[in-house]
């Protein structure tokens, strides 16, 4: 297959392609593929490496170092400072994500084309597309004996209190539930974009070089003809090499939190972009048992209460290994050491919510991105809410103690406390956040006023740039959006295939 590794290069690389795409995750992947497919000389550039199945160690820490982006660092400027994890790899963050494919409730859909006008994006017209992307990819719920006990105790609490909820539809195709899918699958059963539209994109003819971080889109005017990327070595420096890749049409799918400062280097204009930023914060809330858990065993993202989706809560399993779980679990000396030698006992669920207010993300000296968000007082709440909704759940399972990651209540004792929770006027200061999924920030809109790109991805007011990811979601999708960046990625990159058939005259 036709891969150059920037980091063995020793001197200059110039490349030409009908179509030059930008990032290999949920959205550049998808693009590449369905290009090559049609018969589109593609060319796909990545910054990070191409590591193999083999090469997933399934250590933590290790797959954290070589595979997320400021190893694992990347956060949020705000009140509280949100820790942000994102791929740096082909995969993207499919590659380090839980697998987790949901498709965007019709409702959501609906509402991008009531509001946005977009009415290529209603269910009707995106079902197909979303069809398409669960076939490639092996999507279905995950069967009962890969749940994990973790999450069939957690089920048994949610169902005693009247909460519904189902088995999580995943991508992955022979899991045997090694409970590491966050740092690089070792067997090879998640399909993330490195093991399915990568290679499809491949063996369709695309070139992929990694290694290779771009600095700029190359305009002419009004017209993207390319891009020029700074090549790097093993370690992600600059080894003094560049690439000058030039196309009919240029595709940039770097993410919500890389895309709008790659644009706006480039000097792209719009109001809209980097702004509009949406995320999915979320608190893992612990439980202690009297008895074993063993909560490492089966898929760790399995099971999901689906009961508060409307309120824009969504309750999904999540456990880690003991160096990720450690600093979450409350206590110091003794204390932290008595809850840590009954790891076996330690359950573990985390409460998201899709959030109401937004962030922005702007371009810091150097190019890189700074990501400002603060938690909105009524997704305070709501959050809030979530982590009691969670915790009641635990307690209705049996478990002895709850650690709600909320600073001023540490540890819960008994249901009434978790019940209490969702009243508290808890500051946002107080919570111990992760977010995922950020989305928006190059939101689509038909209307040029509103949105940076249209329907079919183009950006407003330039012709042959288009960008294809998560940045391009009018709004929070309300749940895991991977499935519905793919599925409107392909619509985005059939549209470009019409486009670079029938050129306008």
């Amino acid at each position: 297959m036709p891969i150059l590794d920037a980091a063995t290069v020793t001197r200059d690389v110039q490349r030409a392609a009908d179509v030059v795409v930008v990032g290999t995750g949920a959205g550049g992947a998808v693009v590449a593929a369905t290009l090559a497919e049609a018969g589109a000389r593609v060319l796909l550039l990545e910054e990070g490496a191409y590591h193999r199945t083999e090469e997933f160690t399934a250590r933590p820490l290790d797959m954290v170092a070589r595979l997320y982006r400021n190893r694992g660092l990347t956060a949020t400027l705000g009140v509280p400072t949100i820790g942000l994890p994102l791929g740096c790899t082909v995969g993207g963050t499919t590659a380090i994500n839980s697998g987790t494919c949901f498709p965007a409730p019709d409702y959501v859909l609906e509402q991008w084309a009531r509001e946005e006008g977009l009415d290529d994006y209603a269910p009707a017209h995106l079902a197909p597309r979303f069809e398409e992307v669960s076939r490639r990819l092996g999507v279905r719920p995950v069967p009962e004996e890969l749940l994990g006990p973790n999450a069939q105790l957690f089920r048994k609490g949610a169902e005693a209190l009247g909460f519904a909820g189902q088995p999580i539809p995943r991508n992955a195709r022979g899991c045997v539930g090694t409970g590491v899918c966050a740092f690089g699958c070792p067997t090879g059963a998640k399909q993330s974009t490195n093991l399915s539209y990568v290679p499809a994109a491949l063996e369709a003819g695309a070139e992929l070089v990694t290694h290779a971080r771009v600095r700029r889109v190359l305009l002419d005017g009004r017209r993207a003809i390319g891009v020029e990327a700074n090549l790097l070595d093993e370690r992600g420096v600059s080894n003094g090499r560049s690439l000058r890749a030039l196309g009919n049409a240029t595709v940039i799918a770097t993410g919500a939190v890389h895309t709008p400062v790659l644009l706006r280097t480039s000097g792209v204009r719009h109001p809209a972009l980097g702004r509009n930023l949406r995320i999915h914060p979320a608190a893992r809330v612990g439980a202690l048992f009297d008895e074993p858990v063993r909560g490492w065993i089966g898929v760790p993202q399995s099971y999901h209460v689906s009961q508060f989706e409307r309120e824009g809560i969504f309750i999904q399993g999540i456990f880690a290994p003991p160096a990720i779980e450690a600093p979450t679990v409350p206590g110091i000396g003794r204390e932290h050491r008595e809850r840590m030698r009954r790891f076996s006992q330690l359950g573990s669920f985390g409460a998201l919510i899709s959030d109401a207010g937004t962030g922005r993300v702007a371009a810091a000296p150097g190019g890189q991105p700074l990501v400002l968000y603060s938690l909105a007082p009524a997704d305070r709440r709501r959050l809030a809410r979530a982590v009691s909704l969670t915790a009641q759940a635990w307690f209705a399972a049996g478990a002895t103690e709850v650690f709600p990651s909320v600073r001023s209540r540490p540890v819960l004792r008994s249901i009434a406390e978790a019940r209490a929770l969702a009243d508290d006027e808890i500051p946002a200061k107080y919570f111990d956040v992760m977010a995922f999924h950020p989305m928006g920030t190059a939101r689509m809109s038909a209307d040029p006023a509103r949105g940076v790109v249209g329907s079919s991805g183009g950006v407003h007011g330039y012709e042959g740039l288009y960008v294809a990811d998560a940045s391009v979601l009018p709004s929070s999708t309300r749940r895991n959006p991977q499935l519905t960046i793919m599925a409107v990625a392909t619509k985005i990159a059939q549209d470009l295939t019409h486009a670079l058939a029938d050129p306008a005259p």
